[in-house]
């Protein structure tokens, strides 16, 4: 029977936004579960070195090994602080390793006015950055980091400056002079690291050049008791995969041993990324490790780099700690942006962020910016719904005709059926047409769902009164209950369903949608509102023209 065909056709669509919708709930729980604080405190690794292993045979592969030996206490020389516009970081000069990254455009939670903190040394916590040339004389041995030495302690990027250098030195009584020069830039989260080597020594100075992020298997965590994570682990880069994900738990499994040209690797939390850039010309071995003290490492080794007597070499890098912005991600290295993961409808969502980037910079609200998508997404498709409106409103108009024919058959289903096709055919009716609205709608709500939860920009974003945080629940449920209203009354324009049973399941559809979405960000509640109530005024609209044309023509 081709109306019951219908109405199961159109309860099925929903169905299946309903498990599209809990199955992004059970990614947002998994992604959001209470936090578990550690039970007993993780020895730290002191002064973590990858052990270079010659090889065998010409072109064999440096491998990572071991950590040097663990204490209970974590080891530093002096820390340097270092400021810019952007950022605020403490250099240990203990390997001249970042031991600390502020991110001063970001708080902590929304109006603390505490700088968001991305790399740190606490214990249970620890996430930093090292880098070092490893050689049997130095600076960084099998035994440990060198201390480097420095100028001053504390570094400031002046208002009339657009960049500042910070560098550590390094000797050896033979003659061998390493300079690490940090070079950080106004409006920038990108610091370039490079190695200055001088050789005044009378012999052939060789060392492993290494970049690696360490860091505890601990998600960031916020003061509301969640987890702020999406993907959160370890990445890399190659010409051949422009992304690959290297979780934590593969690192467990089995090291990494891959040597690229070209590429860089990263860890990545919600909002966040870290990443090391070596010079794309260089060939590098790719390394993962997991210490006996918890610290998950990637990195990259290069190969013997010689230095003769009296000779000098620079080898230059860059290391990014930042926001997830595409133009700055992407600028920092090729493909640097993929870090930002859109899931299966990215194609969309890169659409639907391009469109609200372009609307916020002219009026600099998110809140609005999804209001004035919503609509353009409406106005795209108008005339497609226009079609799936007028089709229902026609089959509303039939309902009673069609009560009629079921009462004439009875059970003779083969002439009830053979006289609906005939009305629907006399009348130029397609009950099929309906469907399309929820089809549309399933794709572009999944794909704004990936921009609201990975778009930094919508962090702690402001829409009006008490959304304060476009990223994150109405507080008040305001919009989740509007949602469901507003589905309701959408629903009350469609004709309902011949089969009681049916009926009434459609009619708990808004019940079952509004509880469903009570926890999900606001931003997301406020584009399914809008949608809503700009599909039930166009539906309205639509059936108030139809029946005029039908006085009319009588």
């Amino acid at each position: 029977m081709l109306t019951n065909l219908f109405d199961y056709l159109r309860m099925a669509l929903y169905a299946t936004l309903i498990v599209l919708v809990l199955i992004l709930y059970q990614v947002w729980e998994k992604d959001h579960p209470p936090t578990a604080l550690p039970t007993s405190t993780p020895t730290i690794s002191n002064n973590y070195v990858p052990e270079v292993v010659e090889p065998k045979t010409t072109g064999a592969a440096l491998q990572s090994g071991a950590s040097a030996t663990s204490s209970s206490a974590i080891t530093t020389g002096k820390i340097i602080h270092v400021k810019t516009d952007t950022m605020d970081i403490s250099i240990d000069t203990l390997g001249g390793n970042i031991k600390e990254v502020k991110l001063l455009h970001y708080d902590e939670e929304l109006h603390s006015n505490t700088p968001y903190l991305l790399l740190n040394n606490a214990t249970a916590t620890r996430y930093i950055a090292e880098s070092g040339l490893v050689s049997s004389i130095g600076p960084d041995t099998k035994q440990g980091q060198a201390i480097y030495t420095t100028d001053q302690t504390d570094f400031v990027l002046p208002s009339n400056q657009n960049e500042m250098q910070v560098a550590l030195h390094w000797q050896n009584p033979e003659g061998v002079k390493i300079t690490k020069v940090f070079t950080l830039k106004r409006n920038s989260y990108v610091i370039d690291v490079s190695y200055n080597i001088l050789n005044q020594s009378n012999k052939l100075y060789d060392a492993n050049l290494y970049f690696e992020l360490l860091r505890t298997n601990t998600p960031p965590v916020n003061h509301h008791g969640f987890v702020n994570a999406t993907y959160f682990g370890a990445a890399i880069s190659s010409p051949e995969k422009r992304f690959q994900k290297i979780p934590f738990s593969d690192m467990t499994k089995s090291r990494l041993n891959q040597t690229i040209t070209g590429g860089w690797a990263a860890m990545i939390q919600h909002y966040f990324v870290s990443a090391w850039v070596p010079d794309k010309n260089v060939p590098m071995q790719y390394f993962t490790n997991v210490t006996t003290d918890g610290l998950y490492t990637i990195g990259m080794m290069s190969s013997k780099v010689n230095v003769s007597p009296n000779e000098t070499l620079q080898i230059p890098a860059k290391f990014y700690a930042g926001p997830a912005i595409a133009e700055d991600l992407e600028s920092a290295a090729p493909g640097l942006k993929l870090t930002i993961d859109y899931g299966w409808f990215w194609f969309i969502s890169a659409i639907i962020f391009w469109m609200m980037q372009k609307i916020y910079n002219v009026i600099g609200n998110w809140g609005w910016s999804i209001v004035i998508v919503t609509l353009i997404i409406k106005l795209l498709f108008y005339h497609l719904s226009a079609k799936s409106y007028r089709s229902m409103s026609a089959m509303k108009k039939l309902q009673p005709r069609l009560t009629m024919l079921k009462e004439r058959y009875g059970d003779d289903k083969q002439k009830f059926t053979q006289a609906t096709l005939e009305l629907y055919k006399k009348e130029k009716v397609n009950p099929m047409s309906g469907c399309l609205p929820i089809l549309v709608q399933i794709p572009v709500f999944i794909g704004l769902y990936w921009v609201l939860i990975e778009s930094v920009q919508l962090r702690q974003a402001p829409w009006i009164l008490w959304i304060q945080d476009l990223s994150t629940k109405d507080p008040y449920y305001v919009l989740p209950v509007l949602m469901g209203l507003s589905m309701f009354l959408s629903q009350r324009l469609n004709p309902p369903p011949p089969d009681p049973m049916q009926a009434k399941v459609m009619m708990l559809m808004p019940v079952i949608f509004t509880a469903l979405f009570i926890n999900f960000p606001a931003g997301l509640m406020l584009y399914w509102f809008v949608n809503n109530t700009l599909s039930f005024l166009q539906q309205w609209y639509i059936m108030r023209s139809m029946e005029k044309a039908s006085n009319v023509k009588k």
